[in-house]
């Protein structure tokens, strides 16, 4: 890979580390430490998400305006002084305040740095995305690790160290992204989108509609933050335990990832099937985890929900990739990003609500309803445009 992808990675590696102290255990602290109730908690992730929503559109388009260098450093001291604020004052409501301020700043960076990558390294097709996403687990095997220990000794210190390490992101960024983008060809795209405007294109319409599947399945995938998480509190599994989940998580995708992409490249599957295998796996992983009771059932589960991302997750931003007209590249990773940021909004407090109103076998029937939706929009969101032709184009490349 390029260098400056490589430097994209590292600084994607201190983002994920540094937020990965606080994000696990944001629904923990709010009902365990806090006293609020997992609707409350529910509803205070999907402020944080929300504002996420705002900065990652923002941040989008401040790419497509500014470039990379600035909107990302505009994201980075927006959320630097938010967590600076949160070492200080952690209580109740100004945790709320402090959240909402690091969704909107954390969400401007994301997309600017997937459409950095696509910017910087055009030929390099799904492989740069495959990196930026194994860098972000990375990140987050390190973070989720480190931070269930802190957490054990005293929990206001997993603040201080995300400060502490987001402050080292920033100096990454501030030294190393300068001048990253002196061309801006994002590569092969598609000429008929070729477009000035906001006009609702094929492609366009593709995307929101395969965004609709990438939503639903995040939804899904953050109840292990929130009403799983607690639910194994209930069990009497331990915080030690629930880290260790993530940090296996994270040291499954950096291991997986190429015999991932390997077996992807073998079976000659397109961006679409490899969706549809990943959601299928999501599936079964919640068939498992409906059942479990001890830590191993838990263990399998996580093990097979990772799997299923491997196959999810770096293909929508590939896909946004090569829809995306060239002054609308980062637009695009912005609504990629929006799309998850939404799913992380509404998963928390959908899953708290129906917990709290039912059990947690209501939950696991709603999750299963939302990945055959998940199924259905992915199976047509390419009705209307070649996406997969240009897929083979760009992986040929």
């Amino acid at each position: 890979m390029p260098r400056k992808v490589w430097l994209l990675v590292a600084g994607m590696i201190i983002n994920v580390t540094g937020a990965s102290f606080l994000w696990p255990f944001n629904t923990i602290y709010l009902h365990d430490h806090l006293g609020k109730s997992l609707s409350v908690a529910g509803m205070v992730l999907m402020i944080n998400s929300l504002t996420g929503v705002i900065g990652n559109l923002l941040g989008g388009v401040l790419f497509d305006k500014w470039g990379g260098y600035k909107s990302i450093l505009v994201g980075i001291v927006i959320t630097l002084v938010s967590i600076l604020g949160l070492v200080f004052f952690h209580g109740w409501p100004l945790y709320v305040v402090w959240l909402a301020l690091i969704g909107f700043g954390s969400g401007m960076v994301f997309p600017s740095m997937y459409a950095m990558v696509g910017t910087v390294w055009p030929e390099g097709g799904r492989r740069a995305f495959n990196a930026m996403y194994v860098g972000q687990n990375v990140g987050i095997a390190i973070g989720t690790a480190c931070g269930g220990l802190v957490a054990s000794y005293r929990f206001d210190y997993i603040f201080l160290a995300n400060f502490i390490l987001y402050f080292v992101f920033f100096l990454i960024a501030f030294i190393g992204f300068r001048g990253m983008e002196d061309k801006k060809d994002p590569g092969v795209q598609k000429e008929v989108e070729m477009k000035k405007g906001w006009s609702l294109t094929p492609g366009f319409k593709a995307l929101l509609i395969v965004c609709v599947a990438y939503a639903l399945c995040w939804v899904t995938y953050v109840q292990w933050q929130g009403a799983i998480a607690t639910h194994m509190q209930e069990l009497n599994i331990s915080l030690r335990h629930y880290s260790l989940l993530w940090t296996i998580n994270g040291a499954m995708i950096v291991c997986a990832q190429p015999l991932v992409s390997m077996l992807i490249r073998w079976m000659k599957r397109s961006l679409k099937q490899q969706i549809t295998i990943g959601i299928i796996i999501f599936a079964a992983s919640f068939v498992v985890l409906s059942q479990a009771q001890q830590f191993t059932m838990f263990l399998v589960a996580m093990v097979t929900l990772t799997i299923g991302e491997l196959f999810v997750w770096p293909a929508v931003p590939t896909i946004a990739n090569i829809l995306a007209p060239k002054d609308k590249l980062g637009f695009y990773q912005g609504i990629v990003n929006s799309a998850a940021t939404v799913g992380k909004m509404f998963g928390p407090v959908v899953g708290g609500a129906i917990v709290d109103l039912y059990n947690m076998e209501v939950l696991f029937i709603a999750i299963m309803v939302m990945l055959v939706v998940a199924l259905i929009a992915t199976s047509i969101y390419d009705k209307r445009v070649k996406v997969e032709e240009t897929v083979e184009e760009k992986i040929a490349v």
